[in-house]
């Protein structure tokens, strides 16, 4: 969690309210003005400052729409802290101060003044009402934002400094908890190899997870062979009263809802069906989670942890901790019916430590050999094992004469922590060896802060970046109001850039931005004022001192693109449009001048591209449109984005019998109060443009994962769930940890949560990409590389990047059955996929034809109208739940 976070946790503790009205009456009667508080959060904190004459007297001319508009302009500035709201009336004045806590407004003071200078005869000031002077005003504005950011400040240290300290202590407590249950797993492991009764050993396995997990009790249930009963074979118990083994003999299968061959992971907080409701009642029990055993492929044995009294919600880590127990039982039961076939119990014994979640290796330490390793330990050590270093590692004195005690390493080659445990054991021919077992704790022995700042300079050109360019110009609009003078603001957009993108490769469109970027920077007056924009988009500040030579400048910029671009070993012409504003005339607001540049270049790519076009206010209807969906986008997204909706596109497993759906993918809808339905192609791109995808995009994450989580409790836990990342939440810098954080809040399987990202994405940064998805993999999600096929990306990138899947374009299904060259894509790519040991899945199918042809390559998975359209949530739930 970042330094950011935990202000936005903490902030709700930080306003006092009863502080904030003392202050606010004693502020008012000093500077004669009145306020009033309100939070962004928890609305109005303060009364109007007043007497009821004085507040009847300003609400003639001040109604909640100021109030509102203050609000909004505000919250949505991260730049301005303080906004003024302009009346006909000369002699009022009102103003908004805003106060930031951890990079997000918390409060806003509205400051209400009557002016003295501009009051007329023809107003009719009442005595009983306060006034100032302008001067005075914006000077007990000015100290207002000091003080409040002050009274903030003291507090926010103090909260975080005592939250630090109690996350230091949790983290320490955590760490412990894992020791332990690393040691008990190691205690059930050696298990595998006792010859003790298979009752007395999952007694003992029932005890020791129930005393490790703190369960109340645990059973293992078999069904008999007239199956329609049910006995309870092993039990434990942590109270003696509740033992029901004896009791529990001939129980009707048809009383056991979960007995269906399903795992049920049931918390205290989840959504129960009438027969688990009238279950639990019957036995006490306030969570449970049940799991089959299976002898011989079928599903005769179920392995039930139930709470009794207190409730308990099952964490990820609990659900893993109770998956190895039930296949370590698995195997021993495994084992003693193959018992004959020293080939079957090794085979079983070997897929039982292949899927525990510690890495496992075993060592003769006579000949100083490795006679077996997990995929897990290969995982934990593979920078280990490439350079060469593991005999070093596990052969030393030291490693092997540290037997039966648990050991925590650091390894500087896989710059991680280790809790390694060793015993000694017979191996399969009698000799004496070391098994041990190896768990990654470096998240547990490793707490620090982890401090973001976002760079000022754009990765690919090396000039400054959007953020950037919003705060200089800020401080070169205040320079020229201050000392007189003009600036002028240039917006250059090239002319069909998307071109030489679609023919040449993205890489020269690379190479065409840094060359256009440092053609910019050789320009006389403007080498330290260029700024990338994202995309083809570039800004020009022209700063007061240079502004005498803006029509040169221009000219200059023109003449770079008259001559040709030397591309893959040709000449290409690359021509580029132009909006240019001049501050303070035509504004002076950073919003209001990058908006009205925009209409310039708008008109210049209008009349025809390859010019320049200066802003002359005829263009402000044009925008209207667009300004009205950006409006309610804005106020839908504040309201917690209540006007959007999540739908459900099922996904097809077609290589299974009856093609079950295994899962679906998560699509967002807006149906907007004011202006209707609105389709995804209309109010996505915009809403990536104005950054408001991040909090659309969160609501969809959040809101697909806990579905998700749902299905698998009631009987589904194969299904998935495909949230779509776009560029700008995925070039976010705290990305990574928002998904940890819907993980931890949803409790899904992370396993269970697809991350999609489009092709020309992955491929446009391709060392940045794999950073970030390696490290969202890394969470235990799965990435699938989707709209595969439209991009231009290479079977060496494709080759290189941390996927699970592909997802093959719409584009080439649709032709599928009469185009040779669609036919031959498909085929090469499910080859392809195949041979990399990735997962396919194939998106628009949409009739009978199509599904034959895929059915017939081999293809896993099928998306499309062919089995159903996005579906709203509760028609999903009817039809695949």
């Amino acid at each position: 969690m970042t330094t950011a976070d935990k202000q936005d946790n903490i902030a709700s503790g930080l306003i006092d309210v009863d502080i904030l009205q003392r202050f606010q009456g004693q502020f008012c009667k000093a500077n004669r003005i009145y306020l009033v508080c309100i939070g962004l959060d928890d609305g109005v904190l303060t009364d109007h400052y007043g007497s009821e004459e004085e507040r009847n007297f300003l609400r003639k001319y001040v109604g909640e729409n100021a109030y509102m508009s203050l609000l909004v302009r505000l919250s949505s500035n991260s730049v301005e802290h303080i906004q003024e709201e302009m009346f006909p009336d000369k002699f009022l004045k009102m103003c908004g101060v805003s106060t930031n806590v951890g990079g997000r407004t918390q409060i806003i003071w509205c400051a209400t003044a009557i002016i003295q200078d501009a009051v007329t005869e023809e107003d009719e000031i009442p005595d009983y009402m306060m006034t100032t002077t302008e001067e005075g005003f914006y000077r007990s504005l000015e100290f207002l934002e000091y003080f409040s950011k002050m009274l903030f400040a003291v507090k926010l240290d103090e909260l975080i400094a005592e939250e630090a300290m109690q996350k230091s202590v949790a983290s320490k407590q955590d760490m412990e908890v894992q020791l332990a249950r690393s040691q008990t797993m190691t205690q059930i492991l050696t298990m595998l190899e006792s010859e003790n009764g298979f009752g007395k050993i999952v007694d003992d396995i029932l005890k020791l997870t129930c005393n490790c997990l703190n369960i109340s009790g645990a059973c293992l249930l078999r069904e008999n062979a007239d199956h329609e009963t049910v006995d309870m074979i092993c039990e434990y118990a942590q109270n003696k009263d509740w033992y029901r083994i004896a009791e529990f003999q001939q129980r009707s299968k048809s009383t056991l809802p979960f007995f269906t061959g399903k795992p049920y992971l049931l918390s205290s907080d989840s959504h129960l069906t009438l027969s688990f409701s009238e279950y639990f009642a019957e036995n006490y029990t306030t969570a449970a989670v049940f799991q089959p055993i299976e002898v011989n492929n079928n599903s005769l044995m179920y392995l039930c942890f139930y709470m009794i009294g207190l409730e308990r919600v099952w964490d990820v880590r609990d659900i893993e901790f109770i998956n190895d127990v039930k296949r370590i039982v698995q195997g021993i039961l495994s084992k003693r019916i193959a018992k004959n076939s020293l080939a079957s119990s090794y085979a079983s014994l070997e897929a039982i430590l292949e899927n525990v979640g510690c890495g496992i290796y075993v060592l003769d330490p006579e000949h100083k050999s490795l006679l077996y390793t997990n995929q897990k330990f290969k995982e934990l050590f593979a920078n280990t094992i490439s350079s060469g270093k593991m005999n070093e590692l596990l052969f030393s004195e030291r490693e092997l004469r540290n037997v039966n005690v648990f050991e925590e390493v650091y390894s500087a080659e896989e710059d991680r922590w280790m809790d390694i445990h060793k015993i000694m054991i017979s191996w399969v021919d009698g000799r004496k060896v070391l098994l041990c077992t190896s768990y990654d704790i470096t998240d547990k022995k490793v707490y620090q802060k982890k401090i973001e700042s976002q760079a000022n300079n754009d990765f690919l050109t090396g000039l400054y970046n959007r953020m950037k360019c919003e705060q200089d110009l800020e401080n070169y609009i205040r320079q020229v109001e201050a000392g007189g003078g003009e600036g002028a603001l240039l917006y250059i957009d090239l002319d069909d850039f998307k071109h030489i993108n679609d023919g040449l490769g993205h890489q020269y469109g690379d190479v065409l931005l840094k060359a256009i970027s440092h053609s910019l920077q050789r320009i006389d007056g403007i080498e330290s004022s260029c700024y990338r924009m994202g995309g083809d988009e570039f800004i020009v500040i022209v700063p007061d001192t240079k502004k005498f030579v803006l029509e040169n400048i221009c000219k200059e910029i023109q003449s770079i693109f008259t001559k040709p671009w030397f591309l893959k070993g040709e000449d290409y012409y690359c021509t580029m449009s132009m909006g240019v504003v001049c501050f303070p005339n035509d504004g002076n607001s950073v919003d209001d001048l990058i908006r009205k540049a925009d209409m310039a270049l708008f008109s210049a790519k209008k009349e025809g591209k390859n010019r320049v076009e200066y802003y002359n206010g005829k263009d402000e209807n044009l925008a209207h449109k667009r300004l009205d969906l950006e409006k309610n986008m804005r106020k839908a997204t504040l309201d917690a984005c209540r006007e959007f909706e999540v739908y459900y596109q099922p996904i097809v497993d077609i290589t299974k019998e009856g093609d079950p759906c295994c899962g679906a993918e998560a699509l967002i809808r807006w149906n907007s109060t004011e202006m209707g339905f609105i389709s995804p192609e209309d109010f996505i791109p915009l809403a990536e443009y104005l950054g408001l995808i991040n909090p659309i995009g969160d609501f969809v994450l959040y809101e697909a994962a806990k579905r998700c989580r749902y299905w698998n409790e009631m009987g589904h836990p194969e299904y998935k769930v495909n949230v779509n990342l776009s560029v700008v939440q995925l070039l976010q810098n705290d990305i990574v940890k928002k998904v940890q954080k819907v993980l931890d809040e949803t409790r899904i399987n992370p396993r269970n949560l697809t991350l999609e990202v489009t092709e020309s994405l992955a491929i446009n940064d391709m060392d940045r990409m794999k950073k970030i998805l390696s490290r969202l993999k890394s969470l235990g999600v799965r990435v699938a590389l989707d709209d595969f096929g439209t991009g231009y990306s290479s079977l060496n990138h494709i080759r290189e990047m941390p996927i699970d899947i592909i997802k093959i374009d719409r584009c080439f299904i649709e032709h599928i059955a009469e185009d040779d060259f669609s036919d031959a894509f498909v085929k090469m790519v499910a080859e392809l996929a195949r041979t990399l040991g990735l997962s396919i899945c194939t998106e628009g199918v949409e009739d009978t034809a199509q599904y034959r042809l895929i059915k017939a390559m081999n293809i896993e998975m099928i998306q499309g109208y062919y089995f159903s359209k996005p579906m709203k949530l509760e028609d999903f739930e009817a039809k695949y739940l």
